[in-house]
């Protein structure tokens, strides 16, 4: 065998050792890798992100203001339309006031009418006491004419029947008393209030006339707070009744974020832990912060129309979650304000 057959033999198994190296270098490259990178998370774990839990399952919510009216009629004006900011007390839709200023009228009347005649009660005092005065001297001259009369018929002069009927007079005039006090305590009880102002029967037709200008105020519906305006349905001509849902607003400057997390994160959460946030909306270029305001009281499941029936034989055990309400930094919403249901992220700090 010649010098170039051996070299001929030999030279595919050196190419062979060496792709061995290689590859063992490779995987020995690899495996320090993985290694480092979970050294690296699990330091990071250990140092950091035990402190903290996040979710993606979180939105944007908001007490929204139901606007409603408190009078029927038939709406005369909508000013605003959907997507309008408005400010406290800004008019939002007019009903037509024609019945409500006609109540108002009169409402005013019965009260002059109340008035009139709670002052006749006090004319009617003065005449039953002067009933009374007259009634008391019919008594008196009664008595006399009965004891007069008494005194002769000791003597004979003045006879039974004449006795009988002075008698029967003063009888009369005694039960005439009687009578004229009582309507006298009658017409007292009317004024017994001493003030004709504070007499039950004008306060009550004041009390009828302020809620008269009260449902004439309430034609003008205004906007509780400051907002947008959102799910307007009023038209003009529209007849609507107290208490019917016209439109909404929603106060975008007192929005906050219900996140809701799984139970198996829930165990270090508590009220005034700081929060940090990002809106899909704007991306990760802007950061809220808030804080923890506290716990929903039951899972979505819990409180759902229909819960789950967990004592049936096919249950399946599922992960809950629990709303978790996170207050915003107002400053904050007020660079980039945020609209009611946006979707958020979530990153709660354990470690305060």
């Amino acid at each position: 065998m010649t010098d170039q057959t051996i070299s001929a033999g030999m030279q595919p198994a050196s190419q062979s050792g060496t792709r061995m190296r290689k590859r063992s270098m490779i995987f020995m490259i690899l495996g320090g890798v993985i290694v480092l990178v979970a050294l690296v998370v699990g330091g990071w774990y250990l140092l950091v992100g035990r402190y903290y839990v996040s979710t993606d399952n979180a939105y944007v919510q908001a007490t929204t203001a139901q606007i409603t009216p408190r009078v029927d009629g038939t709406i005369a004006s909508v000013p605003v339309r959907d997507t309008d900011h408005v400010k406290q007390g800004d008019v939002l839709a007019t009903i037509d006031p024609a019945d409500a200023q006609l109540a108002v009228q009169q409402a005013e009347a019965n009260l002059r009418l109340a008035e009139q005649r709670v002052s006749q009660y006090y004319a009617n005092v003065a005449s039953a006491q002067a009933m009374v005065t007259q009634r008391q001297a019919d008594v008196e001259r009664a008595n006399i004419d009965y004891k007069r009369r008494a005194a002769l018929a000791a003597t004979g002069a003045v006879s039974g029947d004449e006795m009988t009927v002075v008698n029967n007079a003063r009888s009369t005039a005694q039960a005439a008393l009687t009578q004229a006090q009582q309507q006298l305590a009658a017409q007292k009880a009317l004024v017994s209030s001493g003030d004709a102002a504070r007499n039950p029967d004008v306060l009550a037709a004041k009390v009828a006339l302020d809620r008269a200008k009260l449902d004439l105020d309430r034609t003008i519906i205004r906007a509780p707070m400051d907002g947008v305006v959102a799910q307007n349905t009023a038209q003009v001509g529209q007849r609507v009744q107290a208490g019917a849902a016209l439109m909404t607003v929603t106060p975008l400057a007192l929005a906050y974020v219900n996140a809701n997390f799984k139970e198996s994160q829930l165990e270090g959460v508590h009220a005034g832990q700081e929060v940090t946030l990002i809106s899909d909306l704007y991306g990760s270029g802007v950061v809220y912060h808030g804080r923890v305001v506290g716990l929903g009281g039951g899972t979505g499941a819990a409180f759902s129309l229909i819960p789950a029936q967990n004592a049936t034989g096919n249950w399946i055990k599922v992960v809950q979650r629990l709303p978790v309400r996170i207050a915003l930094d107002p400053k904050e919403l007020a660079d980039h304000p945020l609209r009611v249901g946006l979707s958020m992220t979530a990153k709660i700090r354990l470690s305060n």
